[in-house]
């Protein structure tokens, strides 16, 4: 038996490595020196991508001091125009947050407006996006920009036009995406890079444990404390 998925899986994987350390490194670096400043680290996708975002906040392994942004729409109006500023208004972004935004296209104004607001709040910006879709995409924005071009750092995570991956005899469709194990890969290696930046730099990391060990619970809470003012409100 041919296990075709994990072919294609293995194929993305070594473009991941051979074409994203640099990025993985720069976006670690601005986690690293968020988090030791003071910020948190804040995600979000819509659709899809939402998995990536909750795959590195809140999350046993992950940075305490971090947070889901929710579209309580979940995402019905993404491709609609003018809506971004009344989620960004509910969201409490600082000068020493990074934000991660997550969107495979890159195209729809929900993000890309989510991002002209985080920049003009002086905030650092990491972009996780099918890089060469996206540039071959038109925006659906007025302003014509594409999600990748506000960036401080992109993470290109080599996801194929359509987000799917494999052809079957018979289908006119490609079946089996992959934006959101690549997204994963991604996303882990920055977190595990900015983690061991701050170690080396002399700083502890705020990371949380399993709740479901002995006594993971209660070492959250405590630290959760810390940032209660910060984490826990929409």
């Amino acid at each position: 038996m041919a296990f075709e998925y994990f072919e294609k899986a293995r194929e993305i994987m070594q473009k991941l490595e051979d074409t994203q350390q640099e990025n993985i490194h720069a976006a670690a670096m601005l986690i690293s020196e968020a988090i030791r400043s003071g910020g948190i680290l804040q995600a979000f996708g819509s659709g899809h991508s939402y998995a990536g975002a909750i795959e590195v906040c809140g999350r046993a392994g992950g940075l305490i001091p971090s947070k889901v942004i929710r579209d309580r729409a979940e995402g019905m109006y993404e491709s609609v125009e003018g809506n971004a500023p009344f989620l960004m208004r509910t969201i409490d972004i600082q000068p020493n947050d990074v934000v991660i935004l997550i969107s495979n296209s890159g195209r729809n104004p929900m993000s890309i407006e989510m991002a002209q607001i985080i920049k003009e709040k002086g905030v650092k910006l990491i972009v996780v996006t099918a890089l060469e879709v996206s540039k071959s995409s038109t925006s659906r924005h007025s302003s014509g920009k594409l999600l990748y071009e506000f960036a401080d750092v992109v993470l290109d995570n080599q996801s194929e036009f359509g987000d799917a991956a494999l052809d079957l005899e018979g289908l006119d469709s490609r079946v089996c995406g992959t934006s959101s194990f690549s997204t994963c890969l991604l996303l882990q290696q920055t977190i595990y890079e900015a983690l061991k930046d701050m170690l080396e730099k002399g700083y502890e990391p705020p990371v949380y444990k399993s709740a479901n060990i002995d006594g993971g619970r209660e070492f959250n809470a405590v630290l959760e404390q810390r940032y209660a003012s910060r984490i826990w409100h929409l």
